[in-house]
């Protein structure tokens, strides 16, 4: 009787697709037991894999919430440009986008990303990542509504006025505070008093 053949052997991940699975596991941990559960070495373990494998791709646990972040907003930003690449060239239409969207994003990540933000705030180094991300989405609103404002434009105070209601408002419903369609209807009309003030 001849022996079973042996299985075939395992392909290797590329580094690029290595990342990817750690993060995708990093989002499950976050999702089932919180961002306090969230270690290099418990990332290993649940991936199966030994931790120099996870440190050489992130280095640290801020490293680690940097990137999720990174992926977060990389979706984000492409869903978004999508939507508003296929949109009518009308404020409303604009404005309903980009509150439809952002609230949306947040809503699907779910209480995953609060916890990641939550963290983020707590270091310097994190905060800086975030601010980052920040800065290029207020650039893209200004630059998405400057059409419909003044000749100087959407003020820089308004935009930031704009973030903290579209994160305020889709914590709430990510929390279940108040409903998604609400949030979102609320930054809509947000979007367009704000570049009524600024015309």
């Amino acid at each position: 009787m001849s022996a079973a053949p042996a299985p075939p052997p395992r392909r290797r991940l590329s580094k690029d697709e290595r990342a990817r699975q750690l993060l995708e596991v990093s989002w499950k941990l976050v999702s089932e037991e919180g961002s306090d559960a969230l270690t290099l070495g418990r990332l290993a373990e649940e991936a199966g894999i030994s931790k120099p494998v996870v440190y050489d791709h992130f280095g640290t646990r801020n490293g680690l919430l940097a990137a999720l972040y990174q992926d977060f907003d990389a979706r984000q930003t492409a869903i978004i440009d999508d939507a508003i690449a296929a949109s009518k060239p009308t404020l409303k239409d604009k404005a309903g986008v980009i509150a439809a969207r952002y609230v949306a994003c947040v809503s699907a990540q779910g209480r995953e990303i609060a916890g990641v933000l939550a963290a983020l705030d707590g270091s310097p180094e994190l905060a800086a990542v975030k601010r980052q991300y920040q800065y290029a989405f207020i650039e893209k609103c200004r630059r998405l509504f400057a059409p419909f404002a003044g000749p100087q434009g959407i003020a820089t105070a308004s935009l930031w006025a704009m973030l903290g209601a579209a994160d305020a408002l889709s914590n709430a419903a990510v929390a279940g505070e108040i409903p998604e369609a609400q949030a979102r209807d609320e930054l809509f009309r947000t979007i367009l008093d704000m570049v009524k003030r600024n015309k």
